[in-house]
């Protein structure tokens, strides 16, 4: 799947000199994605301490966010954290791209070696992570100016009333079709442009604008399969929220796997546009 194991680490030339080409995209069947999920599988299967301990700090991150809202009685904002973790899922991926690729090479995989990865785009891919986080922010911002148009300057309902406000009266409602609508479009939009970018400003000199172009032409060059793709990822991580986050100590590493595969399927790193 992919190109071969070894060419990783080779970057592509262009016309101009001193400018790496833009990589070209490659067509993939509308059932590639579950392809990806058995190989990031049999990655987690190969070291679960490293995949499991990666999986089991997300989880425990997200639980301890959750409690803190508890605490200041802000449990109402649970869901748009919980959905504000799928947009910056692709840079907290990063370690687990590094154990796939080492795995792919044959190199030896030590948790020092995936908690410090080194890239060849070091300074492009801390802008992108922050470029994910002001989305982040951004979507809470989103979500509160939601709330407030719907119920005016009220407090937020507590844990227990909340679900029933949302699903059984009028503003709960319309809150809750206009914040997925809007959560889908914002969503949608960083899922194009960061399906395959984190993982190749990793192994490619390339700008943000150039990994990002890539990521989204790969996007409308495979509708169907990228779709499919999405809605596995949204799907893995609904379960991981769902059981009380324990899930995401496998759902998490086991998408970031993925991912990388996804990204070598894709993306050919030996030629350019």
């Amino acid at each position: 799947m992919g190109s071969e194991p070894g060419t990783i680490g080779k970057v592509g030339t262009s016309d101009k000199p001193g400018v790496a080409a833009m990589p070209s995209v490659r067509t993939v069947s509308f059932d590639a994605p579950w392809s990806w999920l058995a190989a990031g599988w049999r990655d987690l299967c190969r070291v679960p301490q490293v995949s499991l301990f990666y999986g089991a700090i997300f989880a425990i991150v997200a639980g301890l966010l959750i409690a803190g809202l508890t605490q200041f009685g802000w449990q109402s904002l649970s869901l748009a954290l919980t959905g504000g973790f799928l947009l910056v899922g692709p840079m907290l991926g990063v370690g687990l791209y590094e154990v796939s690729h080492r795995l792919e090479t044959g190199e030896p995989v030590r948790l020092a070696d995936v908690l410090f990865v080194g890239t060849r785009s070091p300074g492009q891919l801390a802008f992108m992570g922050v470029l994910l986080l002001i989305v982040f922010f951004v979507w809470i911002e989103i979500a509160l100016l939601m709330f407030m148009l719907f119920f005016g300057g009220v407090a937020l309902p507590p844990a227990e009333s909340f679900i029933s406000t949302l699903l059984f009266t009028p503003r709960g409602l319309g809150l809750l079709i206009v914040g997925t609508v809007a959560g889908a479009v914002l969503a949608g939009t960083v899922f194009a442009l960061s399906a395959v970018s984190v993982p190749l400003l990793m192994v490619r000199e390339l700008d943000v604008i150039t990994a990002a172009t890539t990521s989204v032409r790969a996007v409308l060059k495979n509708p169907r399969a990228m779709a499919l793709w999405a809605a596995i990822i949204a799907a893995a991580m609904a379960f991981g929220v769902a059981t009380a986050f324990v899930g995401l100590v496998v759902a998490f590493p086991l998408i970031g796997h993925a991912t990388w595969h996804a990204f070598r399927d894709l993306i050919d790193l030996d030629s350019g546009v």
